[in-house]
């Protein structure tokens, strides 16, 4: 994805929604949320497209590298058995063929491993972006209904700047709306904090689940290449 983009759906995830909604009240007019709404089509649209991009990439990177390790584990038996044959030229140049095929699967499924962090990263984006919109554009009607109740009750909305002067109108019915309105943002923000908490865990996690496996794999290989040195040793 590139940055600019990156960037961009960032300031749009993080905008403070009171923001905005004070902004409105202070213009009377919902074009302020128009406008974010618009915006975060737009970027939603192009993330969509990005993330489809990646998650292609990150299939392929996941199958070359399925390819080079089973080529190198069927390698790897063909060369006991050439050893075992007495075909040490052979065997040689099939060794340093395996060389090759492990390093090339060692970048595959590093590159893949990335890959796939970046495509799972823009999958959260996504889905808070889409939350950011659901939120925005049902607080956009409320905003709406509130401006026309305040007018039809002739409160004077250029005087009020923000939803806490508004709710302090001393009028019930839309003190209430505002009210309503700040919790069910609020709420929303919340929910932002928790799958931002959340992500960093993933994250976290998939990491040091990736360097077990590489420790483990570094044990098999060595368990495996002693207990084949014994036999050996031991058929001598």
């Amino acid at each position: 994805m590139a940055p600019g983009l990156f960037e961009k759906i960032n300031t749009l995830i993080s905008a403070n929604l009171h923001g905005i909604v004070d902004r409105a009240l202070e213009n009377n007019s919902v074009q302020v949320m128009d406008e974010y709404i618009r915006q975060v089509e737009r970027n939603l649209e192009a993330l969509e497209d990005s993330a489809a991009t990646v998650g292609g990439t990150v299939k392929t990177l996941k199958r070359k590298y399925e390819e080079f390790a089973a080529a190198a584990e069927k390698l790897d038996r063909d060369i006991d058995t050439l050893i075992i044959k007495g075909k040490n030229d052979l065997a040689g140049a099939a060794q340093a063929e395996l060389n090759t095929k492990q390093q090339l699967s060692q970048e595959y499924y590093e590159q893949w491993q990335s890959q796939e962090g970046q495509y799972q990263k823009m999958l959260d984006m996504r889905l808070k972006l889409e939350s950011r919109l659901t939120t925005i554009k049902q607080e956009r009607e409320h905003l709406r209904s509130l401006i026309e109740l305040a007018e039809a009750k002739k409160v004077t909305l250029k005087t009020v700047k923000s939803l806490d002067a508004l709710s302090s109108v001393g009028d019930e019915q839309i003190s209430s709306l505002s009210e309503q309105i700040r919790a069910r943002i609020d709420r929303e923000d919340a929910k932002l904090d928790m799958a931002t908490d959340r992500l960093s865990e993933q994250v976290e996690e998939a990491v040091r689940g990736s360097e077990v496996e590489r420790q483990l794999e570094e044990r098999r290989k060595r368990l495996l290449g002693a207990q084949g040195g014994g036999q050996q040793s031991s058929e001598g």
